[in-house]
């Protein structure tokens, strides 16, 4: 198998295409938090006991393996998703993208997941309230 970083990788119009849309079906943490109140929907597709450790206060639980099931009873047809699990090395929000598109959401997946919330001192409600912790320095993308 070849080594990926040794592949001859084309540039130029391609490469604009696929990031142009890469980047509209992704938003940051800041840019979900920021957003206006009833914008969006936002899911936490983790399973129960990720979910009850913590969440992103307002979220909506549903697993991946439940939204063909559940989101339609859920989330009203055409409501704007952005899909969440645990961070940059979890691909399982991908997998819950997948789901709402395939159901016709428009849904773009948080990049970073929620280890990228909370490390950038975002709000996380748990059964014993709302907490925020520090934001880390090294990641943080919010200064004020």
């Amino acid at each position: 198998m070849q080594n990926p970083a040794q592949e001859n990788i084309p540039g130029g119009r391609n490469a604009s295409e696929y990031f142009r849309a890469k980047l509209r079906f992704e938003i940051d943490v800041m840019d979900v938090a920021e957003a206006a109140p009833g914008s969006l929907v936002v899911v936490d597709t983790r399973r129960l006991s990720s979910w009850d450790h913590g969440h992103i206060p307002g979220a909506v639980h549903i697993p991946t393996a439940e939204i063909p099931a559940r989101a339609p009873e859920l989330i009203p047809a055409g409501c704007r998703v952005v899909v969440y699990s645990w961070g940059p090395g979890c691909n399982g929000s991908t997998f819950a993208a997948l789901a709402f598109a395939e159901l016709g959401y428009p849904v773009q997946e948080m990049i970073g997941g929620i280890e990228y919330w909370i490390r950038n001192g975002l709000p996380v409600e748990t059964e014993v309230g709302v907490r925020t912790e520090k934001p880390d320095p090294l990641v943080t993308a919010h200064q004020g």
